[in-house]
């Protein structure tokens, strides 16, 4: 919204600030992060009373998990008025890219705050029907990668084919044109990033730090996939205006910085489905926007073990009866082989930095 100012520019030089990304990036980051923290213990007071109980805590999980009892969920609503309200003063709202995130990141968070609504009132894990919910969430995926699809094809860069085709790491000139089908994949991408966040969010502190980490990365690959020199330098796919979408990850580090406070361990708050499905679904549409789909699996690479481990934990009890892990998610699994729960969660972490470098590392190798 204050990019408008440069118009005044003429008048009052330093206005001219409003003009670079870099800048507003930085100001997106402060303006959410101060939403947060202002607004933040007013929210959780009001979360606590309305409540009551809190999230309800898994029977069958560790033990320390039972003093957390009592703690209210919803907290994404936290994050949520921290992205959306900054990105709305900062960020350029004629951006389709910018448009199409942000309408994911809403609509993923208006999905999860109905799952989380049902499981504070019913006391129960089973929230929203899952065929229901992930049907839902690819419509809005689907809708968001179409029209990024439409504006890639009508930047006519790289060729006719171009919004429609997947580009891979190492390979320069490398594409496979998916036509109409991308639709489908990039949904897939992004419905799958939102699930793989929500279900790495376990722990205190679990799932915002390697959002917050992946974010800075994407913000990076955004700002550079969007600028065409520094593309060209890194031979990477140019695409035209998807440096925007720094300023909207500027946002979302911000509020993750601002949530972290509230969710330190002991937390005071979880972000719930509320946060967790509107975090990864906005990750999933920067990836998809930039052409950096597989990198994001490198990136988020905590983010597919856990969903992995989910996947093998079901399949193999299908099959046979028995569990490779004591429990599923994998955090939870090292948590009953006896490491604390700072233990799994910093430890994480360090793994979350260095798949990161890792898929940064990507972008110069070609």
């Amino acid at each position: 919204m204050l990019i408008w100012l440069v118009e005044l520019s003429e008048h009052l030089k330093f206005l001219n600030l409003f003009r670079y990304i870099t800048f507003r990036t930085g100001a997106s980051l402060f303006t959410s992060a101060l939403i947060v923290f202002l607004f933040g213990p007013m929210i959780i007071n009001s979360l606590r009373i309305r409540q009551g109980k809190g999230q309800p805590i898994r029977a069958d999980g560790p033990q320390t998990h039972f003093k957390k009892a009592g703690t209210p969920t919803m907290g994404g609503l936290m994050i949520l008025a921290g992205i959306v309200g900054s990105s709305l003063l900062w960020a350029d709202l004629s951006n389709v890219y910018v448009v199409a995130t942000l309408l994911v990141t809403l609509g993923f968070g208006a999905i999860g705050f109905y799952d989380d609504y049902l499981k504070v009132t019913k006391q129960s894990h089973k929230g929203f029907s899952g065929k229901a919910r992930l049907g839902i969430e690819f419509v809005i995926a689907g809708i968001a990668v179409y029209f990024m699809m439409r504006t890639a094809l009508a930047s006519g860069i790289a060729g006719s084919t171009f919004g429609s085709s997947v580009a891979f790491p190492f390979f320069k000139d490398f594409m496979i044109n998916l036509g109409i089908m991308f639709v489908a994949f990039g949904g897939f991408v992004i419905v799958g990033a939102g699930n793989a966040v929500n279900l790495t969010d376990g722990l205190d502190g679990l799932a915002i730090v390697p959002v917050m980490i992946a974010a800075a990365s994407f913000g990076v690959i955004a700002y550079l996939a969007g600028n065409a020199v520094f593309a060209n330098y890194l031979q990477i796919n140019f695409v035209p205006g998807t440096g925007e979408l720094s300023v909207v990850l500027g946002a979302v580090i911000g509020a993750g910085l601002g949530f972290l406070w509230f969710n330190a361990p002991p937390a005071a708050i979880f972000m719930g489905d509320t946060g967790s499905l509107a975090l990864g679904g906005t990750i999933g549409t920067v990836a998809v926007a930039t052409k950096h789909e597989i990198v994001m699996a490198i990136i988020g690479g905590l983010f597919v073990m856990e969903t992995l481990s989910v996947i093998i934990q079901v399949g193999f009890f299908k099959m046979t009866g028995r569990r490779v892990f004591l429990m599923a998610p994998i955090h939870h699994h090292f948590e009953k082989k006896g490491w604390t729960e700072s233990q799994v969660v910093i430890r994480f972490w360090i793994i979350a930095v260095g798949l990161a470098l890792l898929g940064l590392s990507t972008l110069k190798l070609r």
